[in-house]
């Protein structure tokens, strides 16, 4: 019995010393090089990102620049592989032999690869956490495709127009200070993503070519659960919620089709030729897809309104205020 309470102790401090090892913000030894998974590097291997200057001056001049550089004088990464070779694997071979067989090199991986190498230290954060799950992944965008990983575009980033709504609208569209993109953020989605343009220049439409928002704060390019990677936390609107915030109840008296379909079943989000975004020009026609006679989704739900429909009744709105949900009204007067 006391050899199975002692074999147990001794287990028990194992597993503690391991978790304190791995732990985020544990002290490891100076000479500590993690090393690329399935490979076995000593440290003796690495040269350093000054001697890859030799041969690549003008990537190395671009590399200095980025936030990449700057983890060499970062706390957390002390005793860390950083610079070239934490991407590029250890240099010594390379260098001595001069062949390009003894760097790693991306130029003929794929996008998934790519992708690999980046998520090894871009992984164990909501943002990037689904990003295998995600549509990108899925259709072998990368993220050397968005992301440029050895500089930022250079040059004189100073927008035309004297409105500025927010600093995004400060930059050029073929510029971007933020996250490495190669472009800013709209235009980079668009590249890709036309189909939805047409919509942002809408008579009413959300306020992302103007720069007011971005794409990324409505989707999640990194992949997610949900359709359209949009960002969710909880409820099927919180993308909309986190700006619409009076729109979030909790009501007494809730409206059906905000807690079950959400915002899209009333409106288009991206933008529309009707005022809020109404996915009809009329609100009456809105609301009778819903309140009619002739609609039967087996659910018990109010009949469409009693009076007639001439243009004084043709709001529905008008008397029905809250629409979203009320506190008081269960018809959602005011």
């Amino acid at each position: 019995m006391k050899n199975i309470i002692k074999a147990l102790l001794v287990a028990g401090s194992l597993v503690g010393a391991i978790v304190w090892f791995t732990a985020p913000g544990s002290t490891q030894p100076a000479n500590a090089f993690p090393t690329i998974p399935n490979t076995k590097y000593s440290e003796g291997d690495y040269v350093g990102s000054e001697a890859c200057k030799d041969c690549h001056e003008d990537q190395f001049k671009a590399f200095s620049h980025t936030s990449h550089a700057q983890l060499a004088s970062a706390g957390s990464w002390k005793g860390k592989v950083t610079g070239c070779e934490s991407c590029h694997g250890p240099g010594k071979a390379h260098i001595e032999e001069g062949d390009p067989a003894k760097i790693i090199s991306f130029k003929s991986k794929s996008s998934k690869e790519t992708s690999e190498t980046c998520l090894t230290c871009h992984a164990g954060k909501e943002e990037h956490n689904n990003f295998r799950r995600g549509e990108h992944w899925r259709n072998d965008i990368g993220c050397t495709d968005c992301h440029s990983p050895h500089s930022n575009t250079t040059g004189n980033n100073l927008a035309s127009s004297l409105v500025r709504v927010t600093t995004a609208n400060a930059e050029k569209p073929g510029f971007s200070t933020t996250r490495m993109l190669k472009l800013n953020d709209p235009q980079l989605c668009l590249g890709c993503h036309s189909e939805v343009k047409p919509a942002f220049s809408s008579p009413f439409h959300h306020k992302v070519l103007e720069g007011a928002m971005r794409c990324s704060d409505c989707h999640n390019p990194h992949g997610g659960f949900e359709l359209k990677q949009t960002r969710l936390a909880t409820g099927s609107d919180a993308a909309c919620i986190k700006c619409h915030a009076d729109k979030q109840g909790p009501f007494t008296y809730e409206h059906a089709p905000v807690k079950t379909e959400g915002c899209t079943a009333c409106h288009t989000p991206h933008g529309s030729s009707n005022p809020r975004l109404l996915r009809y020009s009329a609100v009456n026609q809105l609301c009778l897809t819903c309140h009619s006679v002739a609609h039967d989704v087996g659910a018990v739900e109010p009949a469409g309104p009693q009076h007639n429909q001439n243009a004084q009744y043709a709001n529905c709105t008008a008397c029905h205020v809250k629409i979203h949900g009320s506190r008081t009204s269960p018809v959602f007067f005011r």
